[in-house]
Order: C-alpha cells, then structure tokens, then sequence
C-alpha cells in the first residue's frame, strides 16, 4: 500500500503517523485486512527512524486497530474501520459553480438497481449482448500487442470504424457521408456538446423538443445558451413556434423523444426550408431506430438536406450497450474541423480497443446480425405491451402510435406522477411524460420494453393496473 503521511503538521513525527493512520482507518480510506508497509520500508519513504514508525504502529496496536502476524506484515484488524458515518458537512463557502449549474439536477441512480418490471425507457437487453463474439474479437486485438490500441488515438477516431460506420448508415438509413465526415464520440449528449461549443456562444439561442429529452437541453444552459423550448405535435416539432434568432434545434423526427411520433415528410421539408433560411443548425438524434416494426422509414433530415445545415447523430448504446459508451456525428465539411478540435481538447479521442472491436464486429457482419436478432425481440415485445395496454388501460391511458424504437408513451387526462412511487415500491419502475415537458402539459407514462422480458410485461401491468385501482380508492 502506498500510504502518504504528511510530517510537516506541530505534532512530532510519531504522534504525526499515529493520528494521520488512526483517521485513515476511521474514515474507511484504509479497510479492515489492509495491509500496512513494513516499518522499515514507511521510515525510509518518510526519512525518519524506524523506531519512530514501530512507536506508532505499537500504539495503534495496543488502541486495536492493528494486528500484527508473524511473517505477513501489519494489518487492519477486522472491525476497526469505519466509524458510523455522522451528518454531512456543510459544503465550505468560496468556491462555487456557476450559476447555471443550480438548475442541473444530480445524475440519475435509477440504473443502479434492477427492479422486478423494468420499463424504463432507453435500456436495451443487455442480457442479451453478443458477449461470445465480443470476447473472441477482443481477445484477438489483444494478442496483437499493437502499441496504437494503449496511446493516444486520432480524435476523430479509428479509420476502420469509421469506414464501417458511413457503410452501416448508408445502407441502412441512406445516410450518404464519407469517412472523413464522421468523428466518433462518447455517445449523442457528447455530440450536443462537441457542436454547441464550436457553433454557440454565451447568449446565443438554441431550441429543443418540448416535451423531449432533458440532457441536451440542461448541457445547453451550462455553456450559457438560452435555450428555447418548442411543443411537439403528432407531425413533429412545430416549425413554425421555433424563435426568431435560433441557431441550433436539437430534433429527434425518426422517433420523438417521448412521445414517439414520426415527424411527418411535409414537416421535415419545412424544417430544412426553415434551418436554410434562418442559417440554422439542425443535430438530428437519430438514437434508436435500427429497431423499426412497421411502415417505411422516411428520409433522415441528413438525407434531405442539400445545403449542409444537418449534423447526424447516432448511438451504439440503444443497439449494444451503454456502457460502452461510443456514439458518431456525421458533419457538413465545413464543421467537421472544428468539432475534430473540439475532441481533442474534450478527451483527446475514444477508447482505441473498444473502437478497434466495433470496427471488427462491423467488417465481419455481427452488428447486422446482431440488429436482425433484437429487432424481432424488441418487436414482439412492442405488441405485447401495446395490445395490453390497449386492453387493460383504456380506461387512464392511451397508447400513441409508435413504429420504431424501445418505448411506448400513453398519454392521459390524469397527472399521475403520484402513481410513480407506488409503483416503485410495488417492484415496477417507469417514468412519466410530465417529467419531460417543461412549458407544456404532457400528462401520461412512459414504457420501455428494451430491459423486460415478453413474459414479464402481462403480471407487470397487471401489477400496475392494480396500483393505480388503489390510488383511486
């Protein structure tokens, strides 16, 4: 263990061992069965006698907090560390965010558990993630001893997966981009982040989907954008609410983000007219629409656009896993330096073996596969929970129509977010469409499907059905 003591406090050099030890144990930075260093090896490190440093562990000894063993060395004994935590402390006065920050709420420990009837949204299966094919491809990289895959890697990212991606979205959403156009990225809120700061200053005016997903528009508010929030409709963001003076719209129009309408083709027509007007940015997250169920997909807003006001955003975290944490941006040329910049002053680049690996399972056709297999699961669990909703819950809820994705919303005349704790504590975790709106009213639930079995969704809603016949009576 290399444990730092600090000797230039007014106490002597032992008193000074004995207590900064005897806090560390205290306060559970130092654990029960911790090995101490040897006294000879802490008296050279600190430049003082070895008797000095024995003084001190003798007396932690005799106070219980070491054990000595013949012939292993000095240990925590078992039970002395910690003591029960007391109050927390006042935070100290001086330094202090800025104060965008106080409007940020504390990320979420939703995902730290898993419940009996997961429905929340933007989970994938990850029960059943490709781990053989993924274990087989990094352990091959691995025995390359390659040392490009350990140092510092190119910001916009692995030139293998980079290729693959512009082929996958080409062929599969008709995203017609070069290599060069893409930069990969942590996932979609790294993205919203790489574009505002090279496009946005403090005061500039940005727009988001309301109701839509919070974190771009709360990683806005901290750069100091004042940021526009615009109501959706079964067609889409309505155009024609967006402010004068916008300079970047974050849209989701393949499946809107919650309530999980298509934005119509008149509307994403209108939309590129309005962006080419205005001189506009448009980030289109396209975040999960791999899994689509029925109907044809329109064309991406990338794909309409002719005068290079689009940036495409995609996620491998819907489709894989997100903790693997890797996402792309296709860019118009004329940004894609910057944002390389940008990059590289955020985190330099994206893990090099996991981005090797990606590039791999794209080459040789697992991602492909990998989509075919989950689609049909993801989609026999869509009508699954679609049709009982229809059924059980027509009375509260109405299902919207919803072609693509990993969640349903159902929208209702009643706010019931009151309904969410009881439901918690009855095993079932989801959210609520109020939670998403900031201006305008959205009263309903929202379910994922991505994380729940199909024969765990019936006795989940039966479950919640009679949570909510409690709340009534």
């Amino acid at each position: 263990m290399e444990l730092h003591i600090d000797l230039t406090g007014p106490r002597g050099h032992r008193d000074e061992i004995y207590r900064q030890i005897r806090e560390a144990i205290l306060d559970g930075r130092i654990r029960d069965g911790d090995a101490l260093p040897p006294t000879r090896e802490l008296a050279q490190r600190l430049a003082v006698s070895r008797t000095t440093v024995s003084a001190a562990y003798d007396r932690l000894t005799a106070e219980g907090f070491l054990s000595g063993r013949v012939g292993a060395g000095t240990f925590v004994r078992s039970g002395a560390a910690p003591w029960p935590a007391g109050p927390a402390a006042e935070p100290a006065a001086g330094v202090r965010p800025r104060p965008e920050w106080t409007d940020v709420p504390p990320p979420p420990r939703s995902f730290a558990d898993t419940p009996e009837f997961d429905f929340r949204s933007g989970v994938p299966d990850v029960r059943l993630f490709p781990f053989d094919t993924w274990r087989r491809l990094t352990a091959s990289r691995l025995r390359e001893s390659r040392a490009e895959l350990l140092t510092y890697g190119d910001p916009r990212g692995d030139p293998r997966l980079r290729a693959g991606i512009a082929r996958h979205v080409g062929v599969s959403r008709n995203v017609r981009v070069r290599a060069d156009d893409i930069v990969v990225t942590a996932g979609a809120q790294q993205t919203v982040d790489l574009v505002a700061r090279v496009l946005l200053g403090p005061g500039d005016l940005a727009a988001v989907e309301d109701p839509g997903y919070p974190p771009p528009r709360l990683l806005l508010g901290t750069l100091g954008v004042r940021v526009a929030t615009v109501p959706v409709d079964d067609e889409g963001i309505v155009v024609a609410e967006i402010p004068a003076g916008t300079r970047l719209v974050h849209v989701t129009p393949s499946h809107q983000y919650p309530l999980g309408v298509s934005m119509s083709l008149a509307r994403r027509h209108e939309l590129l007219d309005w962006a080419e007007r205005t001189g506009a940015v448009l980030v289109e997250d396209d975040y999960d629409t791999e899994f689509r169920y029925t109907g044809r997909p329109l064309e991406p807003l990338h794909s309409l656009d002719s005068h290079g006001r689009v940036v495409y955003v995609g996620s491998f975290s819907k489709v894989l896993s997100p903790a693997l944490r890797m996402g792309f941006l296709a860019a118009p040329p004329s940004l894609t330096g910057a944002i390389v910049k940008a990059k590289y002053l955020a985190d330099w680049s994206s893990p090099a073996i996991e981005q090797a690996v990606l590039a791999d399972f794209l080459a040789e056709g697992g991602f492909a596969r990998h989509i075919r297999r989950m689609r049909k699961v993801y989609r026999e669990r869509h009508d699954v929970l679609l049709g009982l909703l229809r059924r059980d819950f027509a009375d509260v809820l109405a299902p919207r129509p919803s072609a693509a994705g990993l969640h349903l919303s159902a929208t209702s005349e009643r706010d019931l977010r009151a309904v969410l704790p009881r439901a918690r504590a009855a095993g079932i975790r989801l959210l609520a469409l109020d939670d998403f709106a900031v201006t305008s009213q959205r009263h309903g639930l929202l379910f994922g499907y991505g994380a729940i079995a199909a024969e765990r969704i019936a006795p989940g809603l039966a479950r919640l059905r009679r949570v909510l016949d409690e709340g009534d009576r």
